[in-house]
C-alpha cells in the first residue's frame, strides 16, 4: 500500500495529468469539430447522414477503447505503468496530427472517411491504455486514506482537455475569416497537438516507476498473465462486472451527456452559433472543474458510493427539465420579432431579410448555401442568444457538469481500490473503458438519431427524446450500484 508521505506527489500528478490532458484534448478535438468534419470527409448530398456518419466515426474511437485497455493494461501489469502510457501518448498524438493532414472527400473520395476511421481507431486504442495507467500511477503514489483527493486531479484533465480544445478552436476561428477556417483553419487544432505531445513526452520521460509496482516487481509478485487472472478468475471477474454495471456504465453516460451531448444539442438542435456555444461551454467547464477535486476529497471522508449514486440519481431526474429549459431559450415561436422599420431609420439601412432580431435581443441569421452535389439550396438557422439567455445556458450546462464531477471525481480511486496491484492496470481499465467507451461513447450518435427520428414523426417534444438513452442506462446502473456496491470505500481483494 502507499505510505503517508506526500513528498514528490505533485511532480507525479503534474507529469501524469499533463500527458492525460493532452490525450483528452486530442480526442475531443474531433468531437468538438464534428459539425465541420462532417462536411469535409463525407458526401455532402445529405448533411444529416454526413453528421451522423461523423458521430459514428467518433463513436468508433470509443468502441475500440476496451481493446486498448486489454492490450495496454496487460503491458502495464507486466512491464510497468510508466513505459506503457508513454507509448499511448505518442500513438494518440501521431494519430491526431495525421487526421489534420487527411485530404477532403472532394479530393480523394471514400479514402477520406476510411483514413479518418483508421486514425480514430488508433486514437481509441491509445486512450484505452492511457487512463488506467495514469490513474493507477497516481493512486500508487498516494498516501493511504487520501486516494480520492489525489486521483481527482487526474479526473480534472478530461474536462480541461475539452476546455482547451474549445478555446483553441475559438481562438482559431477568431484569427481567421469564416472562409479560411472552413477551408483549412479547422485543421490547425489537430496540428497544434503534436507540439503539446512533444512537451509531455519530455516530462514523462523523467518519471520513475510507481513504488507499489516497483516493490511487487522486485519481490517477483507481478502477474505473468494478467488478462487470465483478471477475467478468467471468477472471483475477480465478479468485481470487474460490478465496477462496470454498478458504476462505470452510469458514469459514462452522465459524463457524455453533460458535456458532449450538451454541446451537440446546442449546435444542432437549438442552432446556437458555434463560437458562442464553445464560449459558454468553456465558461461552464471552468466553473465546474474544481468540483472534481472537491468530490474526490469528500469521497475520502464519506465514501465513494454515496457521492457517485447521488450524482447519478440527480442527473436521471433532472435531465429532461434542464434540456426543456435550454430549448426554450431559443424557441423562436415564443419570441416577438422586431419589425425592421422599428430599429432602422433609412431604407438603405434595412437588413437582409435573412436577418431577424427579436425583442429580447436574440438574433437569427438564415444562412443559405447551394449544395454542390445536389445543386439544391440548403437553409440553416444560426441563432445568437442574448446576454441574459447566454448566462442562463451557462448555468444549465454548469449544473450538468456538477453531476459529472460527482460521478467522475471519485471513480478513479473507486476502481483502483477494487483490484490488487498485480492485475490492477488490466482489471480497472476494462470496466472503465467499456462504461465510457461503449455506453458513453455511443451516446451522441444514439441520442442524435432518436431526436431526428422523433422530429420526423412530428413529436412536439422531439428534442427531449435523445435523453432516454442516458436516463435508462443511468437508471439501470443506479439500481445495481445501490444494491451491490459497498457503502464504504472499497478495499483491495486478494
Amino acid at each position: 500500500m502507499a505510505g503517508t508521505s506526500t513528498k514528490g506527489i505533485w511532480k507525479v500528478i503534474t507529469a501524469s495529468s499533463m500527458g492525460t490532458l493532452i490525450e483528452w484534448y486530442d480526442f475531443y478535438i474531433f468531437g468538438s469539430l464534428a459539425v465541420v468534419i462532417s462536411t469535409k470527409f463525407f458526401p455532402s448530398d445529405n448533411p444529416t447522414a454526413a453528421f451522423l456518419s461523423t458521430l459514428a466515426t467518433f463513436a468508433a474511437g470509443f468502441v475500440v477503447r476496451p481493446f486498448g485497455a486489454l492490450f495496454f493494461g496487460r503491458l502495464g501489469d507486466i512491464i510497468g505503468r510508466k513505459y506503457t502510457f508513454m507509448v499511448t501518448l505518442l500513438l494518440m498524438g501521431g494519430a491526431t496530427f495525421l487526421i489534420g493532414c487527411v485530404p477532403s472527400y472532394e479530393s480523394i473520395g471514400f479514402f477520406a472517411p476510411l483514413l479518418v476511421l483508421i486514425l480514430r481507431l488508433l486514437q481509441g486504442l491509445a486512450l484505452g491504455g492511457e487512463y488506467g495507467g495514469a490513474a493507477t500511477y497516481v493512486a500508487e503514489h498516494s498516501p493511504k486514506g487520501q486516494r480520492g483527493y489525489w486521483t481527482s486531479w487526474i479526473q480534472t484533465t478530461a474536462t480541461f482537455g475539452l476546455f482547451i480544445s474549445l478555446m483553441v478552436i475559438l481562438v482559431t476561428r477568431e484569427l481567421l475569416s469564416s472562409g479560411e477556417f472552413d477551408e483549412w483553419g479547422w485543421r490547425v487544432p489537430f496540428w497544434i497537438s503534436i507540439l503539446m505531445v512533444i512537451v509531455s513526452y519530455i516530462i514523462r520521460k523523467k518519471m520513475h516507476e510507481s513504488p507499489e509496482f516497483a516493490k511487487a516487481k522486485a519481490e517477483g509478485k507481478t502477474s505473468t498473465n494478467p488478462l487470465k487472472e483478471s477475467f478468467g478468475n471468477k472471483y475477480n471477474l465478479k468485481f470487474v462486472l460490478l465496477a462496470l454495471f454498478g458504476a462505470a456504465m452510469g458514469q459514462g453516460v452522465v459524463w457524455y451527456t453533460g458535456q458532449f451531448y450538451a454541446m451537440n444539442f446546442l449546435k444542432t438542435v437549438m442552432f446556437v452559433e458555434s463560437s458562442q456555444v464553445d464560449g459558454l461551454l468553456g465558461i461552464a467547464l471552468l466553473f465546474g472543474t474544481p468540483f472534481f477535486v472537491f468530490f474526490g476529497w469528500l469521497s475520502d471522508k464519506v465514501g465513494r458510493k454515496p457521492i457517485m449514486m447521488i450524482g447519478m440519481l440527480m442527473a436521471i431526474l433532472l435531465y429532461r427539465p434542464i434540456y426543456k429549459e435550454m430549448y426554450r431559450t431559443t424557441d423562436l415561436s415564443l419570441k416577438t420579432e422586431i419589425r425592421p422599420e422599428q430599429y432602422y431609420h433609412a431604407p438603405d439601412e434595412l437588413p437582409s431579410p435573412d436577418i431577424k432580431i427579436y425583442t429580447d435581443g436574440t438574433k437569427l441569421d438564415i444562412i443559405r448555401n447551394i449544395n454542390k452535389a445536389t445543386g439544391k439550396e440548403e437553409v440553416k438557422n444560426n441563432i445568437t442568444v442574448n446576454s441574459a439567455d447566454k448566462w442562463y445556458l451557462i448555468f444549465l450546462v454548469f449544473i450538468q457538469v456538477l453531476f459529472v464531477t460527482m460521478v467522475y471525481g471519485p471513480i478513479a480511486a473507486f476502481l483502483v481500490e477494487m483490484f490488487p496491484v498485480r492485475i490492477r492496470y488490466s482489471s480497472m481499465s476494462l470496466p472503465y473503458h467499456v462504461g465510457n467507451g461503449i455506453f458513453g461513447g455511443l451516446l451522441p450518435a444514439i441520442a442524435t438519431y432518436l431526436v431526428s427520428n422523433a422530429k420526423q414523426n412530428g413529436d412536439p417534444e422531439f428534442y427531449l427524446e435523445g435523453l432516454w438513452y442516458p436516463i435508462i442506462i443511468g437508471g439501470i446502473c443506479f439500481v445495481i450500484g445501490m444494491v451491490y456496491l459497498k457503502s464504504k470505500n472499497n478495499t483491495e481483494h486478494d
